[in-house]
């Protein structure tokens, strides 16, 4: 199986969630074992054997893979929310999406000093939620270790918002 079957299974909905967006569909793939299976390789191929404690899923699409991510790695799994959505103590950090701003948290007992966390999201556009992410896990006290995005939508220059001495990895480019 190549890029190019998960590349066609995707769907491309115009003007979802505002006009003028083009947003990328991946339930085609979860809902393929095979495929499903193809995109959880292809997001780790970097990431094994690199001593990665944690998955950070960014919600929500970013839980559907992460967890299978955590659980290929031997890792922990944790969600980070939209402002509001956890029940306990928080870290929070806002952003801006390329159609609005938004904030995102994660429990404060989630990872810390010594745990090396892989930032997940199923789409990289600008680059401000996963960056948000990175600042949470940096307010923990833990090290991102890496980005995993299964799209990357290149035009819109999101890696230049993550930090480069971290590997980011993403397994489609448009």
């Amino acid at each position: 199986m190549t890029d190019d079957a998960l590349a066609r299974a995707l769907r491309t909905i115009p003007d979802f969630p505002k006009p003028g967006i083009q947003f990328k569909d991946i339930t085609p793939i979860l809902a393929d074992a095979d495929l499903l299976r193809e995109a959880v390789a292809r997001l780790l191929e970097p990431f094994r054997g690199v001593g990665i404690t944690h998955v950070a899923g960014i919600e929500a699409r970013g839980f559907m893979l992460g967890g299978l991510m955590a659980h290929e790695l031997g890792a922990g799994f944790v969600p980070v929310r939209k402002k509001g959505k956890l029940p306990w103590q928080v870290y929070r950090a806002e952003y801006a999406l390329e159609y609005g701003t938004d904030a995102i948290e994660a429990h404060r007992d989630s990872f810390g000093p010594g745990h090396r966390v892989l930032v997940h999201d199923d789409v990289i556009a600008t680059g401000g939620t996963a960056r948000a992410a990175a600042d949470i896990v940096a307010q923990t006290g833990a090290e991102v270790a890496g980005f995993s995005f299964l799209i990357e939508l290149g035009f819109l220059g999101g890696r230049a918002a993550l930090d480069a001495a971290v590997p980011i990895h993403s397994v489609l480019t448009f």
